[in-house]
């Protein structure tokens, strides 16, 4: 009874029909309207959107002129990427260029030389500062064995670094130039690695350090002529007084014997060593004593024919000759003429006694390879040449391989040309015989303290 009450309660009357029906008509008509709105202005909005590939679209009333517009416009859209792509490829393609020519001018010019290899030894790059300090012209695409030698220090370097991808830092290594000039070289080789660190070639820095010790030689010799210098300004005197008392009692001893007598015999033989010290004495406090030379102008062709006028009397069975250019240079014309001729004088008497006939040949080159232009004065013999076990000591004092040599001469010649700003080295010669050159510069400069550390690699 409660649930049919209740229903009769809530039962719809005609008039509450009537507007609920009403107000659900409204709604969907109102929906309807929200719905052809929306869809309009999406339609407009493609059509906005659509213009930026072609103004005139067709409607979509005709399917095939709709796709063939849409086909142009993606054709074209297609070719603006193309264009795109193009400028994008040449400007990555100038940059690659441009990084190739600034890696080209520094590697040209870098001062020290530069050597890239393949896994084979192939020298595939090389830089004119590596040809200089090679002395050989055009290392592209030859083998590193063939232009350095089979034997030398820097391809057995070379060959270490590729075979076992091993490193060499700052090494020091003597090498002989095709045109036999030995040159010290820093180098520095260091192994070319890819993803699996497999050796695939290898990288080599060169610097010529010949001038370089050269001078680390000069300013050695002077700190040790100043050594000895003040060393021998202390025993000098007392030698020679020795010496002279030993030599006047002898002459006593001699005076005062009887001619034929055994005492005459030792007085004379005190007298002749006497007289060998007191020249070694001498010849050592010439080397000993602080050079004080005469600047001048020194023409050298003058002095060498004189120099080669006074070997020719002294040894008439040598033959010497001089070839090519000699100039001028400032220094000391006396200590010039002494060394130049002591070298020749040298040579002179290293061959006297060759079966085939001596011959020595002076030969004067203008060097203006350098900054510092000079005079090159080579003295070649076809003599014997010189033993490897003299090459490092031939010009250390007191050191000679003549029975009676003071081991001064040589000395004496290297002091005179140090102190001269100029460089003086003994060699071999590749068709045999030995080879001293002198380099004197025109303008005579003091020698200078250098730093070796900034000009090794």
């Amino acid at each position: 009874m409660n649930i049919g009450i209740l229903l009769v309660a809530i039962a719809p009357t005609p008039k509450s029909l009537w507007l609920l029906s009403g107000a659900l008509l409204a709604i969907v008509l109102a929906g309807a309207y929200i719905a052809i709105i929306t869809a309009r202005r999406a339609y407009r909005r493609r059509l906005r959107e659509s213009s930026d590939l072609d103004a005139s679209v067709p409607r979509s009333d005709n399917p095939t002129a709709f796709m063939t517009a849409s086909m142009q416009a993606v054709i074209r859209k297609l070719k603006e990427q193309e264009k795109e792509l193009e400028t994008l490829h040449r400007a990555e393609r100038e940059r690659a260029q441009q990084t190739e020519r600034l890696s080209e001018a520094v590697t040209r010019n870098m001062p020290a030389g530069l050597l890239l290899l393949n896994s084979s030894g192939l020298i595939t790059s090389a830089n004119p500062a590596a040809e200089m300090a090679l002395g050989v012209k055009a290392l592209v695409y030859r083998r590193h064995s063939e232009v350095l030698g089979s034997g030398a220090r820097l391809t057995q370097l070379v060959a270490a670094c590729l075979e076992q991808g091993r490193t060499f830092r700052r090494e020091e290594v003597e090498y002989l130039t095709p045109s036999h000039e030995l040159r010290q070289l820093g180098v520095t080789i260091s192994p070319i690695l890819n993803s699996t660190n497999d050796v695939t070639g290898a990288i080599c820095l060169l610097s010529d350090l010949t001038e370089l010790a050269a001078l680390q030689k000069q300013i050695h010799m002077k700190e040790n002529l100043a050594a000895l210098g003040e060393l021998s300004a202390g025993i000098a005197h007392e030698f020679k007084n020795a010496l002279a008392t030993i030599s006047g009692y002898a002459q006593m001893i001699r005076s005062e014997a009887k001619p034929g007598t055994e005492l005459r015999e030792h007085g004379e033989l005190i007298l002749q060593q006497t007289r060998a010290l007191t020249h070694v004495v001498t010849e050592f406090l010439k080397f000993a004593r602080p050079l004080d030379l005469a600047d001048e102008q020194v023409a050298l062709r003058p002095m060498i024919d004189q120099i080669l006028a006074e070997v020719a009397e002294a040894l008439p069975e040598v033959s010497i000759t001089t070839v090519g250019e000699f100039g001028n240079v400032s220094g000391d014309d006396a200590l010039l003429r002494q060394a130049i001729l002591n070298l020749a004088r040298n040579a002179a008497e290293a061959v006297a006694d060759n079966a085939g006939g001596g011959r020595v040949v002076i030969r004067g080159e203008i060097d203006q390879s350098g900054p510092l232009q000079g005079q090159r004065i080579s003295i070649g013999d076809n003599g014997p040449g010189i033993p490897p076990e003299a090459m490092t000591r031939i010009f250390m004092p007191f050191y000679t391989t003549k029975t009676n040599g003071t081991g001064l001469g040589l000395a004496v010649v290297q002091k005179i040309i140090v102190q001269h700003g100029g460089t003086v080295e003994a060699r071999n010669q590749s068709q045999g015989g030995a080879e001293f050159v002198v380099w004197l510069p025109f303008v005579r400069e003091a020698v200078r303290e250098i730093d070796s550390a900034d000009a090794r690699i």
